[in-house]
């Protein structure tokens, strides 16, 4: 199932895009959830319990605009599909500063809404690229490639990226090995550690060094198995068979 908001303070292109949406959803055989949203203020605190694949969104709202509400999104979910709506063109080279797919006008068609769509779910069926983490101030969505490694620490997990940064929170290291150890770029070094492999600068027998200057240690017995992982990652990176 995918998710998609849209919001807008025009109630008629609500409904007409929301119709739309309902249309394709029966058309194309997708399984959509739809969420309207009138205010921007609405679809921003629902966005602290929901993650969204696509969101439709108005540019000219009173009191805020689409793209201010855009960089409010992109402080928490860089990976979302933003479209952006609007009845003028004047915003479309502004769009891009935070990192809009597609700039629609208004009355926006169902054939150009439909091609849009199409384009964007082939890529998010293709392949989810990201990582659902719930952190104290709600639901964050962050770039698989972004993750350096996950580090078990007590009962704590620590979501470590390449920035430096780290997400905490309480739970198990079940609950997200299932997600990355099933994709070819990341490994098992050790019981608490996962380690994603694009990050990797060197790979020695008690540990592994990370471009970004980080160490993580090796397990004595997963060393074959890391080992062997990561050569094997290494070939697929330069496409040898």
């Amino acid at each position: 199932m995918l998710k998609i908001a849209v919001c807008d303070d025009n109630l008629h292109e609500l409904s007409n895009i929301s119709s739309m949406l309902k249309e394709y959803s029966t058309e194309k055989t997708f399984i959509l959830k739809i969420d309207v949203f009138s205010t921007a203020d609405s679809l921003l605190e629902a966005m602290k319990r929901n993650l969204y694949n696509v969101i439709l969104l108005d540019i000219v709202m009173p009191g805020i605009s689409g793209i201010q509400v855009a960089y409010e999104i992109r402080r928490f979910d860089s990976t979302v599909k933003i479209i952006f709506l609007s009845s003028s063109p004047e915003f479309a080279v502004e769009s891009y500063e935070v990192d809009a797919h597609y700039y629609l006008l208004k009355p926006a068609s169902k054939e150009k809404l439909f091609k849009i769509l199409d384009k964007i779910f082939l890529e998010i069926t293709q392949k989810d690229d990201s990582l659902s983490i719930m952190l104290p101030s709600g639901l964050v969505r962050v770039p698989l490639r972004r993750l350096e490694y996950l580090e078990v620490y007590g009962k704590k997990l620590l979501f470590h990226f390449e920035d430096g940064s780290i997400k905490e929170i309480r739970g198990s290291i079940s609950e997200f090995e299932p997600k990355l150890v099933c994709r070819p770029e990341f490994v098992k070094v050790l019981r608490s550690y996962i380690v994603n492999m694009e990050h990797i600068e060197s790979l020695e027998a008690k540990q592994i060094k990370t471009y970004a200057g980080h160490t993580v240690p090796v397990s004595r017995l997963l060393y074959n198995q890391v080992k062997d992982a990561y050569m094997q990652f290494l070939f697929l990176e330069k496409g040898v068979e």
